[in-house]
C-alpha cells in the first residue's frame, strides 16, 4: 500500500579506508526504513559523493559536491580510521569540509572513530597526525563515538540512529506526525510501541517457545522459534530485515540475549506482557 512520506537525506562522509563502514551505514538505514517508514511516514535516504554526484564544471570539486549533495542533507554520518582524506582549498580534507559546513548550517552530525588494529606500515603518518588533530578538536565541540570492530559499529549506529531520530529537533516533524495520528484520549491501556509486523509475529511465536535462535551459517542467517524458520530466503535484503527485527525487539527490551555471541534470545517479562496486548 502506498503512503506519503517525508524524506530525510543522510550524508555519508568518510575517507577511503572505511568503505565497509559506509556499506554498513546504508544497510542500517535501510533496516530503519523497513521497520519505521510506514508508521512514521518518513524515509531516510543515504547519499554520498560516489552515488549521488554528477559531472559538472566551473568550481572546485568539493564545492560542487557541497552544492549537489551536502547542502540538501538533513543528517551527516562521518566515519574515520587512519586517514583524514584529500585536502581541499579550505579544509584538511573533503570529508572534514563536509562535516564542518554541515555543522555550520546547524544540522546534526554523528561522528565515529575506529580503534580497530592496523598494520603500522599501512598507516600514512601525515594522514594519521591530521586525523588525530581533528579528533582532538572534536572533544570540546560535542560527543563522538568510538568502536573496535565492524560488528560493534553496526550495533552502535543502529541504536544511536534511532535515538537521533527520536530526540533531535530536526526530526520533530516525524514525531509530530506520529502523535497527530493517535487520538488524544486518556486511557488506562499501556502504550504499545510501534512494532513491525515481522517483529510482532516473531515475538508472538517466541512467547510460545520461550527462546529465539539466531545463527549465521555458510547458508546465511537463520532465525527460528517454536519450530518455525522465519528467514524465507538467503538474500541480503531478507537478512537485513530480520537482523533489524531482532535489534528492534532487543532495543525495546522485549527479548534479551544470553551470551556474548547473541545466538539465543529469551523473551523477557516485558515481552510476554507485550504479547498479551498485541496477539490477535
Amino acid at each position: 500500500m502506498s503512503f506519503q512520506a517525508t524524506v530525510y537525506n543522510v550524508m555519508i562522509a568518510s575517507p577511503s579506508d572505511v568503505a565497509a563502514e559506509r556499506n554498513i551505514i546504508r544497510e542500517v538505514i535501510y533496516e530503519w526504513n523497513g521497520i519505521h517508514a510506514e508508521k512514521t511516514q518518513s524515509i531516510l535516504r543515504p547519499v554520498g559523493w560516489e552515488t549521488n554526484s554528477y559531472p559538472a564544471m566551473g568550481d572546485e570539486p568539493q564545492a560542487l559536491i557541497n552544492k549537489q549533495i551536502l547542502n540538501g542533507c538533513d543528517l551527516l554520518v562521518g566515519v574515520f580510521w587512519t586517514r583524514i582524506g584529500t585536502s581541499t582549498a579550505n579544509y584538511a580534507s573533503g570529508t572534514i569540509e563536509e562535516i564542518e559546513e554541515h555543522i555550520k548550517a546547524n544540522k546534526p552530525a554523528m561522528l565515529y572513530f575506529s580503534g580497530a588494529p592496523v598494520h603500522p606500515d599501512s598507516v600514512d603518518p601525515e594522514q594519521y597526525s591530521a586525523l588525530k588533530n581533528f579528533k582532538e578538536s572534536c572533544q570540546s565541540r560535542g560527543l563522538y563515538e568510538t568502536y573496535e570492530d565492524k560488528s560493534t559499529f553496526r550495533d552502535k549506529f543502529f541504536r544511536q540512529l534511532q535515538l537521533m531520530i527520536n530526540n533531535d529537533p530536526n526530526f520533530a516533524v516525524t514525531r509530530e506526525l506520529k502523535q497527530s495520528t493517535s487520538p488524544h484520549v486518556k486511557s488506562t491501556i499501556p502504550d504499545i510501541p510501534d512494532l513491525s509486523n515481522e517483529a510482532k509475529n516473531l515475538l508472538i511465536e517466541a512467547a510460545l517457545d520461550g527462546d529465539i535462535l539466531r545463527l549465521y551459517t555458510m547458508d546465511g542467517l537463520t532465525v527460528q522459534t517454536n519450530n518455525k524458520n522465519f528467514v524465507d530466503d538467503k538474500s541480503p535484503r531478507t537478512r537485513a530485515v530480520w537482523e533489524g527485527v531482532i535489534k528492534e525487539l532487543e532495543i525495546l527490551q522485549l527479548i534479551e540475549s544470553t551470551g556474548a555471541k547473541k545466538e539465543i534470545y529469551h523473551v523477557t517479562r516485558k515481552g510476554y506482557e507485550m504479547v498479551e496486548l498485541i496477539k490477535p
